[in-house]
């Protein structure tokens, strides 16, 4: 089993001691997962078990949700280009791309109106629908990101639609059960942490309600607790087959949308401010605060929950930095690279006019390096001399090898760049 240092584990509690404190929160847990395990847990103030106590996360159940419609698209039930109509026939923006919906492209406005739905008992689906009714759009959609709450209840209803079961039924049965969290509930179950909030100037307790959202719950209903949301964690470290294939995983934390200090991907928001990009989200309700912080390089993540209506969004990254800082991950042990048929004629340098840039395998993968990660990819095999471009700039393009008249390569033909085994001179 993984075990961080006695000094790290102690700088963590700092850490944690340092923000229940400074941001007033009542309680607070957190933990971190370090190649697929839980290596340090802890609480701080009025709780007696820091694994195990529920508390609700908020928005972290949109990260939920997005797995369901990705689970959807690769069983071949949608496409993320089908209009939201096409399974919500009600709804108001029926031209709505559920990939735009997805990555908070939509331009959806961000609350239904009417009651706080955060403080509200939630409704059906209809009486949702029937409220956003003549809505305008905030902004054109694709026209930039515009965080939409409304967007995620209508992804759960085109999964309720495309699996014929409630939201909850298929969220527990083809994620919550197959990765063993079986204390990610609905509603809140003992031991749970009352929602509070804390009086600016008395420093006096209010509790929060505890509603049941309804039509809205894929946008934020659910309850957890750190045990669980490492597991959560451990999952986009290294997702389980059962619930989500890998490339679509990663596909889910790739950015689709740019943001002024970061990105957002399908159902993820990417840090790529720091050394190495990150990704998660936060979460909060009523007298909660939750975020997940994963680190791919690092294989490390972080979870923090709190029973306070503000404070606590940065403790996750804080706790990343703190292990990166003490325990840096030891890089994986080289081994020699497969044979992948078909490569040995193409690996070596190439040249894009005068630029060089070089196939090489990686990874168990054919992969470009063109010294910028916006070009650079990872290419499979597409057919007799044809490889498809899996990455950032040429994600999707085709990567054609062209022979001269003896079935010799003359040159590659990658999205209009020609690569030659010379330069022009």
């Amino acid at each position: 089993m993984t075990q961080l240092l006695p000094a790290t584990s102690r700088a963590l509690l700092h850490d944690l001691a340092t923000g229940q404190a400074s941001d007033r929160q009542p309680s607070v847990v957190a933990g971190v997962v370090r190649e697929g395990e839980l290596v340090w847990s802890a609480g701080r103030g009025d709780v007696d078990d820091a694994t195990d106590t529920q508390y609700r996360i908020g928005s972290l159940t949109k990260t939920m949700t997005a797995v369901l419609v990705l689970q959807c698209r690769d069983e071949g039930l949608l496409s993320l280009d089908d209009p939201v109509s096409a399974y919500v026939p009600t709804s108001p923006w029926p031209d709505t791309p559920l990939r735009l919906l997805l990555g908070h492209a939509g331009g959806l406005p961000a609350e239904p109106p009417g009651p706080w739905w955060e403080r509200h008992g939630g409704g059906i689906l209809h009486e949702l629908v029937a409220g956003l009714d003549g809505q305008p759009l905030a902004l054109p959609a694709g026209s930039a990101f515009h965080y939409s709450n409304v967007g995620y209840a209508l992804l759960g209803a085109v999964v309720e639609g495309v699996r014929g079961g409630t939201w909850w039924d298929v969220l527990r049965t083809r994620v919550l059960r197959p990765l063993g969290m079986s204390r990610t509930t609905y509603g809140p179950r003992p031991p749970y942490a009352q929602g509070r909030s804390v009086h600016p100037w008395s420093g006096r307790l209010d509790a929060e309600p505890h509603t049941d959202t309804g039509a809205m719950a894929p946008a934020g209903q659910l309850w957890s607790t750190v045990a669980d949301l490492a597991r959560w964690a451990a999952f986009w470290l290294a997702p389980d087959p059962a619930v989500l294939d890998a490339a679509t995983a990663e596909q889910m934390h790739a950015p689709t949308v740019a943001l002024a200090t970061g990105a957002w991907g399908l159902g993820l928001s990417l840090d790529t401010s720091r050394r190495q990009p990150r990704f998660g989200h936060g979460g909060s309700m009523p007298g909660f605060v939750a975020r997940l912080e994963v680190d791919p390089a690092e294989r490390t993540a972080a979870v923090s929950l709190a029973n306070a209506t503000i404070g606590g969004g940065e403790l996750a990254a804080t706790l990343l930095d703190t292990v990166y800082r003490h325990e840096p991950a030891l890089p994986q042990p080289w081994t020699p690279e497969p044979e992948l048929p078909g490569t040995d004629e193409l690996l070596g340098p190439w040249y894009w006019g005068n630029t060089t840039w070089t196939l090489l395998v990686r990874g168990g993968a054919l992969q470009l390096d063109t010294a910028s990660p916006t070009r650079d990819s990872r290419f499979v095999p597409a057919g007799p001399d044809r490889w498809r471009g899996q990455d950032a700039y040429f994600a999707g393009e085709l990567l054609r090898v062209v022979r001269d008249l003896r079935g010799a390569i003359d040159h590659l033909d990658l999205a209009s760049y020609v690569l030659r085994r010379r330069p022009y001179a």
